[in-house]
């Protein structure tokens, strides 16, 4: 739901998988055939897992982090993993590069020119749930533009602050 002012989108679970299933619905459309998926840890981890599990497609896993301060809603230097982890063998061939949202688009656009460069992919598109209007980078399926840039509240947030303590609370351990 969007709040009134445009600022903020508030996602229920039930909502956000079925995005993502509306974006494997995409993929499927397009006709394109890929041979693995890479997420980016930590936003497209449950978005590729579902998409690797739909397509029956290897899931490789790269970690990258800019949001951290203030319960991660302020990004700052983007760092991307040295490593990729993956079942087996390399990542190559036809890739679908998976995340939750094309915010700045900063993160999509370094991760990709950085697979590219290393020449085992002979092609890689992107996949994401949302695209924010300010974002510089757009990939080949979405689900939803959002014009006004919000702030997009996921139901996984609240583990950003929830604490050990306050967990044993909650289940009176």
């Amino acid at each position: 739901m969007l709040s009134e002012d445009g600022k903020h989108l508030y996602v229920s679970w039930d909502e956000y998988h079925a995005l993502i299933e509306k974006l494997a619905l995409k993929v499927y459309a397009s006709g394109w055939e890929f041979d693995q998926i890479l997420c980016l840890a930590r936003g497209g981890v449950r978005p590729g897992d579902i998409l690797s599990r739909i397509f029956d497609k290897p899931l490789a896993i790269m970690s990258t982090s800019s949001y951290r301060e203030s319960a991660g809603t302020v990004q700052g230097r983007l760092d991307i993993a040295r490593y990729i982890t993956l079942p087996r063998g390399e990542l190559e061939g036809r890739v679908l590069l998976v995340d939750d949202l094309a915010d700045s688009g900063e993160t999509l656009k370094a991760v990709e020119n950085h697979l590219r460069s290393a020449g085992k992919i002979t092609d890689l598109r992107s996949a994401v749930i949302w695209v924010k209007g300010i974002s510089t980078y757009l990939p080949e399926y979405y689900v939803d533009m959002l014009p006004t840039s919000p702030w997009i509240h996921q139901p996984f947030e609240e583990y950003d602050v929830l604490r050990p303590t306050r967990l044993a609370e909650r289940w009176k351990i």
